[in-house]
Formats: structure tokens, C-alpha cells, sequence
């Protein structure tokens, strides 16, 4: 399988896709035969969660060797469940418990297997580079990604995350973080600055970088290598739709994403393309509901205020994965796709042509949630059905609740409710007063639900990292960094 890149011709392989983490012109590698992709999606519903990743990522990363090897150091003994990802009964929901990983965020199940792929890509290819991974992170990939490339031979990873745009416990979660190879930085801004901040610094750093010892690549779901492990869970909640008889093999299946960047919604309209029966990707959005509005409207506008809200990881006005999906929904027509992108940059918006949102909405429906919305969903959750969750759960639980479809629909819960106590407390009508590991303690007797030890662990732990820089200083702090 050839990936391309979604603004030009460039193509290369997998095991280079992975290696580059974005192309050369600044598109993501995209694989345009994925519509037409030979998948057995029936024998894969009949395997266990492993040997499931194993034979996905064998047809969308077939030129790794050794995927089994692969599979099984990314995952084994790191997780709660040998299943990975439990799917749990919500009222007239599904919940997918994405968050039963090493740093509590969805992103570990990516975040585990992209080391085990780049230290592998580095050893078929021979190259001599060091991979310095650039990483941008609203809040949970940043830490899943530092855990997961914690060191690793032959890598070493930056992070930014916005200042004052994360949760005190996921600032704790990457400030902590151990390694002799991990870096991580605050930047003056919201997360778009920092994505931006990053991809710019692939671009204009190349030249520099030449003759050196270092290569750059990416952990963010712009690296295809952290977007196709995601595919994985879908296959599992649908299997386990049927293990529990909700379901019979064949019947469709909704899937409503809390969604910020778009990949995680997009490796379910990956999972669709190679054969599963999902009806409709419901994209659940927070008050930045940028989406929202161009799944209903087929124009995309960056230009508008921007809030921060309690449920962080969706404060994003520049979703990157969107791209991938614009890739396929235009024929491939990449000279399209740049256009679209280049109006984006240059005047904050961009309108597809009827054909192409046509191609979008048969498959995917969105709506939007207020902050006011995430603290009800959060009580109304608790008090009806005894589940607790975060406020990123939230936003996707509300959409699907009030949308009472007839298809059996499953809400991705991407985080620990842990993560974001203080909120999670407030909207319980509890006090919000102590610092994050009060609230642990607080919403840990109130509930009767587990804390994670990786989030207990934290308390006392030293903060290694604190600096701040603007946004414009981003490629000085890697250039710096490397020195």
C-alpha cells in the first residue's frame, strides 16, 4: 500500500509514512486504496483483542515486519483489561472505556504501539537518525505519548501544551514526567498555536536539520503510525456488541465521538471503509463547535472566539484529520484539497463543493454541547445510571442521549473522570475546594470509584519541567533543545 501525501503526488510507503510523521508539503499521508481495501472484517470479530490489532495493522501498515512482535510489547501488561478497551452498559448507551491505559486518555492505545513502530521502521529502513518526535497536545496525547517514547533507543520526544489550557492534573501528568529522553514546554496560546507552531517547525526546520544526526517525526494523529491503531477499538466494541447480544454480525452500529482534532472519529470512518457496519459517525463537539457547523454546513470557519472550557482536549478550532477525510470525500483530487487548505491559512475558511459534502454527511451527523449541557450530562449520567464520567464522556453522551436513535449507538469515552476532578466534582454539586489530589481523595469517597495508580502515583512527585515560551519561539526551543 502506497500513502500519498493529501496535497500532491508525493508518495511513500508505510514504514516511511511513519518515520515522517507528516510529508514534505505539509499534507498528511493518506492511503487512497483504503475504499477498496480486501479485509476479512468478519474473521477479524473472531479474535481477541491483540491478534484484532495484529491483523488491522497488517492491512494498513503492511510493509512492518514482525507486527506480532510489535503488537505484543506495545500492549502487554500495560493495561487493565486484556481486552484493552471494556465496553460497558449505559442506560440505552454503550460506553467504550478507551481510558484503561497507562496515562488514562484514549491515546494510549495509539500512544503504546508508535514507539514499537518507529524503533522498527528505524531498523528496516538502516537509518543512523535519531527521531526527535514533535509533539503538540491539547492535554492527553502529550502524556501518552512521553510515557510511550519514555526511553526509547533512538528517539527522543518534545511537548507543548497551551499554558493555562490544560487540567492541573494533566499538567501534573506531563511536568512530572521521567525519562533521560523526554522535553516538555508551555506555550502562550491555545492548542491551534501550538499544532501550528509544530507543523511550521517540520517545514522550515528540514533544512537546518540536514547533515545532522536528527530526523523529525510526529506522535500526534497527523502521523498515520498513531491514527491506524485506533481503528482497532472499533472492531472490539462491535464484537462485543455481539458477545453480549446486542447485536447480530452485520447489524449497524453508531459510534458518537467526543471529537477535537478528528482522528479519533476518523479511524471509525476508517473501520467502516474495511467493512465494519457502522451506520453513522455522530462528531460530538464542546462550545468550540467548529465541526458542528461545517457538518451541517459544508464550511469550515477557524474564524471565530475561541473557548476555554472544562473539557480541554476538545479546544480546537483547527481539527488536522479533517484533511485526510477531505482526501477521500473529493476523488483524491489533491490539487482540491490544497486549495482548501491554503484558504484556511490564509482567510480562516474554506467551502466544499456539494458532491464532496454529500460524500462527508452520508456518513457522519454532529452536534455540539454547552459547557452548562457537560455538567448536566455529567449528573444526569451519575444519578440515572450510576456511570461516572469526564467532560469530554460528557459532551458525547448528551449528544447521543438527546438523539434517541433506534441503532444501537456507542459513546468512546476518551479519559478518567479523574483527570478533571474539580470539574467533574462541581458538577455533581460537590465541593471543588483542595488542591487535585484532595479532589481525588473527595470524588473518590463520594462515588466509590477506583482512582487510577498513575494518577495517585503523582502526588509528590517532582515537577521537572516548567517553562514557558511564545508561540513564535517554537523552533528555537527544539533547535536548542537538540543542541
Amino acid at each position: 500500500m502506497d500513502y500519498q501525501s493529501t496535497r500532491s503526488t508525493i508518495k511513500t510507503d508505510s514504514v516511511n509514512a511513519v518515520l515522517q510523521g507528516i510529508a514534505p508539503d505539509g499534507g498528511l499521508f493518506a492511503d487512497p486504496s483504503i475504499e477498496s481495501i480486501c479485509f476479512d472484517w468478519k474473521k477479524c470479530l473472531k479474535l481477541k483483542t491483540q491478534d484484532m490489532a495484529v491483523m488491522i495493522l497488517k492491512a494498513l501498515l503492511p510493509d512492518f515486519e514482525n507486527m506480532e512482535d510489535l503488537v505484543k510489547k506495545a500492549y502487554t501488561g500495560k493495561f487493565e483489561t486484556e481486552d484493552l478497551t471494556p465496553l460497558v452498559k449505559c442506560g440505552d448507551l454503550h460506553i467504550l472505556e478507551l481510558f484503561r491505559g497507562p496515562t488514562s486518555a484514549f491515546k494510549d492505545v495509539a500512544l503504546s504501539m508508535l514507539p514499537q513502530l518507529v524503533t522498527a521502521a528505524l531498523s528496516q529502513t538502516g537509518a543512523e537518525k535519531e527521531v526527535t518526535i514533535l509533539t503538540a497536545t491539547s492535554g492527553d496525547t502529550g502524556k501518552a505519548a512521553l510515557e510511550g517514547f519514555k526511553n526509547v533507543p533512538g528517539t527522543r520526544i518534545i511537548v507543548f501544551y497551551p499554558d493555562n489550557g490544560v487540567s492541573e492534573m494533566q499538567h501534573l501528568q506531563m511536568a512530572t514526567q521521567e525519562g533521560d529522553n523526554v522535553c516538555v514546554c508551555a506555550v502562550k496560546g491555545n492548542f491551534d498555536d501550538c499544532q501550528s507552531g509544530v507543523k511550521n517547525a517540520f517545514s522550515t526546520l528540514k533544512d537546518k536539520l540536514e547533515g545532522s544526526r536528527f530526523t523529525l517525526s510526529s506522535a500526534n494523529s497527523i502521523n498515520i503510525g498513531r491514527l491506524a491503531p485506533q481503528v482497532v477499538y472499533y472492531f472490539a466494541a462491535y464484537r462485543d456488541l455481539i458477545k453480549d447480544g446486542t447485536i447480530k454480525e452485520g447489524e449497524p452500529v453508531d459510534f458518537c465521538v467526543p471529537t477535537g482534532n478528528f482522528g479519533d472519529i476518523l479511524a471509525g470512518y476508517y473501520a467502516k471503509l474495511m467493512g465494519l457496519p457502522v451506520s453513522k459517525l455522530i462528531c460530538a463537539s464542546n462550545a468550540n463547535n467548529v465541526l458542528t457547523d461545517f457538518l451541517t454546513t459544508g464550511v469550515y470557519n477557524k474564524v471565530r472566539p475561541f473557548y476555554r472550557t472544562e473539557s480541554p482536549s476538545m479546544d480546537i478550532l483547527v481539527s488536522s484529520n479533517l484533511e485526510r477525510l477531505l482526501f477521500l470525500a473529493c476523488g483524491k483530487d489533491t490539487e482540491k484539497v490544497a486549495g482548501w487548505m491554503k484558504d484556511l491559512n490564509t482567510v480562516g475558511k474554506f467551502k466544499v463543493d456539494e458532491k464532496t459534502f454529500s460524500y462527508i454527511t452520508s456518513s457522519f451527523e454532529a452536534a455540539w454541547c454547552s459547557q452548562e449541557e457537560t455538567e448536566k450530562a455529567i449528573l444526569d449520567c451519575w444519578n440515572k445510571n450510576g456511570y461516572l464520567c469526564d467532560t469530554h464522556t460528557a459532551v458525547a453522551y448528551h449528544v447521543a442521549d438527546r438523539r434517541k436513535s433506534s441503532t444501537p449507538t456507542v459513546v468512546l469515552s476518551t479519559a478518567s473522570p479523574y483527570k478533571f476532578p474539580q470539574a467533574v466534582l462541581k458538577a455533581l454539586g460537590q465541593s471543588e475546594e483542595g488542591n487535585c489530589f484532595d479532589l481525588l481523595r473527595r470524588l473518590n469517597g463520594y462515588t466509590g470509584v477506583p482512582v487510577p495508580q498513575n494518577l495517585k502515583n503523582l502526588e509528590g512527585k517532582k515537577v521537572r519541567f516548567n517553562k514557558s515560551i511564545e508561540k513564535n519561539e517554537i523552533n528555537d526551543f527544539v533547535l536548542s533543545t537538540l543542541k
